[in-house]
């Protein structure tokens, strides 16, 4: 009764099958087409406003409810440059708005310190910016941009600063407007605040919009085989507190949300961008499509009164940079579920907590954590293991005698299996023993893949000698190489199938294996590898114990 294998061999080319057809599907879609270098255009005559906006000119009258004025701006003046150790930034003073983010220490390839990975830019071919205004009516963050005057036009963060401040100023109708962004060293988090000064006779409602501006293009990204990362919007919702939509469903189905706090989020693979607004109120989020194939992640806060003669201040927070798991805590609840660890989450988050903490107190390299981290996994999982390989190690002994039995009642299946279960029985052998642990593993495996995915921290991590980065492929391919030697030496120490089909199935499982690890990011095939090495050593202990007690 070999039906146990059978059911284990089919279940892993399943899981194989599956991830094959989703890189296929995920290749196609993510061709290397955007120039990610080429930097927002100046000049009046290639400029395309964006949907929403009004003519250059904007209404400077206050509405009878005492709304903030839209006013806009006539001309196109010189971007501002911000730039600090963690980013670098190109402020729009027509809105200003941010209309390209680099990121400092995360480079566009392996070792190219002098091309920082652009996140945000606005090309010909291409949008993504972050747009933030002042509203008194539906709040839209598109129409009526103003134009803001500034001090300089290029800041940076100075040595032995903190904090760098820039303010954008503008004035409309007796009304000060001040639009400040505050930056802090070594974080991605930019404070974005509106100080306004209202000098006119009549109160003052303000209310702040902020909105992540896109297009559908997806970044080159190697994964290699696997499931395909999300691309698209995410908020926390009153129901839920990941909710996810892809630009499809975004535009199939619009969505409007009202909660007390939360945020709304554009997610791409290991790094994304966000507006947080004010936790204390209760703001308005929409994901929306906004025509000429772009799409609308945005919030509006509630409408603050300013009284005549006074000053009042709105303000909310904009983070574009990596999914680190600790820093998106700290800045909103529920913000770092945006590193999706998919439907084992529950099992790939405490995986990453253990190979962090490895990471910070036992070893500097993320290769070497991996592997103290199966370690770990495989003394966590061994009294499951050993069941299971002490069932195979009886199975391997008794080969022989259901090879007799096979011969002997080759052509009565039905007392065939009636004697293999008295051998069962007689010798304690249960035959799922073997497949059933090696089943309940394959979750920790898929956990495991999601979990090595959404690592932002093994992007361009180096292990030894020619592997430079953990989130690709090997280049030279040893490891899947290695890999499959070592499930070849872990068959040999396994009971070997009596059916000659099924054995020569199992003979290829090695070869098949290599192959579609070939692909797999080096971190995965790492852990894979040191997963293998144990379990080698494992059965060898269990098959010892097992012939000695039998002795």
């Amino acid at each position: 009764m070999d039906w146990q294998r059978y059911t284990l061999v089919g279940g892993i080319a399943a899981v194989l099958l599956a991830l094959v057809y989703q890189w296929n599907d995920f290749k196609e879609q993510h061709a290397p087409t955007l120039d990610q270098k080429t930097v927002v255009h100046h000049q009046a005559e290639e400029t395309t406003s964006l949907p929403g906006s009004p003519s250059s000119s904007g209404s400077s009258e206050l509405p009878e409810e005492g709304a903030v004025p839209e006013v806009g701006g006539s001309t196109q003046p010189k971007l501002i440059t911000v730039n600090t150790d963690t980013l670098s930034l190109l402020i729009d003073p027509n809105g200003g708005d941010i209309v390209k983010v680099a990121l400092r220490k995360y480079y566009e390839k392996l070792n190219t310190p002098d091309r920082p990975l652009i996140l945000l830019n606005q090309t010909r071919s291409h949008t993504y910016v972050s747009k933030s205004g002042l509203v008194g009516g539906q709040g839209n963050c598109s129409a009526g941009r103003p134009l803001f005057s500034s001090d300089s036009s290029e800041y940076a963060l100075q040595e032995g600063k903190d904090t760098l401040t820039v303010d954008l100023k503008q004035s409309q109708g007796g009304i000060g407007f001040t639009k400040r962004f505050t930056f802090t060293r070594g974080n991605y988090l930019i404070k974005v605040s509106y100080l306004v000064d209202n000098g006119r006779d009549k109160p003052l409602l303000a209310g702040m919009c902020g909105e992540i501006v896109r297009d559908s293009l997806e970044p080159p990204v190697d994964v290699g085989i696997g499931v395909s990362p999300f691309l698209g919007a995410a908020l926390h919702t009153s129901e839920e507190n990941y909710f996810k939509q892809d630009f499809e469903d975004i535009a199939k189905k619009p969505t409007t949300e009202t909660i007390q706090g939360g945020w709304v989020a554009m997610v791409q693979h290991y790094f994304l961008s966000a507006w947080i607004p004010n936790q204390e109120e209760r703001n308005t989020f929409r994901l929306k499509p906004v025509g000429n194939g772009l799409y609308s992640m945005g919030f509006t806060s509630p409408q603050l009164r300013i009284e005549p003669g006074q000053q009042g201040t709105v303000e909310a927070s904009f983070y574009a940079g990596p999914k680190d798991v600790f820093a998106l805590e700290k800045i909103s609840p529920y913000l770092d579920l945006t590193v999706d660890y998919g439907w084992l989450w529950w099992l790939a988050k405490p995986m990453f907590r253990v190979l962090n903490w490895i990471h910070e107190h036992i070893v500097d390299n993320w290769g070497w954590s991996i592997i103290l981290l199966t370690v770990f996994i495989k003394a966590l999982l061994f009294p499951l293991s050993a069941a299971g390989l002490r069932s195979m190690a009886r199975m391997r002994k008794f080969a022989p005698q259901m090879k007799k039995l096979q011969e002997q009642y080759k052509d009565n299946r039905q007392k065939l299996a009636e004697e293999t279960m008295k051998l069962y029985r007689r010798e304690k052998i249960n035959p799922v023993g073997g497949c059933l642990p090696l089943l309940l593993q394959m979750p920790v495996f898929i956990g495991l893949y999601w979990m090595l995915m959404e690592t932002v921290e093994l992007r361009h991590a180096p292990w030894i000698g020619w592997i430079h980065d953990l989130s690709v492929k090997d280049p030279y391919f040893i490891l899947p190489v290695f890999m499959g030697v070592t499930m070849w030496f872990m068959q040999k120490l396994n009971p070997q199938p009596t059916d000659p089909t099924q054995a020569k199935i199992m003979q290829l499982m090695p070869i098949m294996m290599t192959f579609f690890f070939l692909w797999f990011p080096a971190g995965l095939v790492l852990y894979w590898i040191a997963n293998n090495l144990i379990s080698i050593a494992q059965t060898w202990f269990i098959n010892r114990q097992v012939e000695a007690a039998s002795k």
